[in-house]
């Protein structure tokens, strides 16, 4: 009996690893488009530190040196960067 309860505990244990895995993945390649998406509206950023969804294609990104960006697709459909 025990042992079933460790092999089931080691399977939660390694099914919520690999979910926060993938999370984290996606968190790195957010931070990675918001930065090049910050980049080519030639705005500086050395590194997203951390970022904020606020909605569908509306994001609040903070940069190491201390920049913040709203970036976001307008009504347009173009997408805008606003320094904060």
């Amino acid at each position: 009996m025990n042992q079933r309860i460790l092999r089931a505990a080691s399977a939660a244990l390694v099914a919520a690893l690999l979910t926060m895995q993938a999370a984290h993945a996606d968190d790195a390649a957010l931070g990675s488009d918001l930065k090049a998406t910050i980049a080519l509206h030639g705005l500086p950023c050395d590194q997203i530190v951390s970022s904020r969804r606020n909605g569908d294609s509306d994001y609040v990104a903070t940069c190491k040196d201390g920049n913040v960006y709203h970036v976001y697709v307008n009504s347009q459909g173009r997408v805008v960067v606003e320094k904060q």
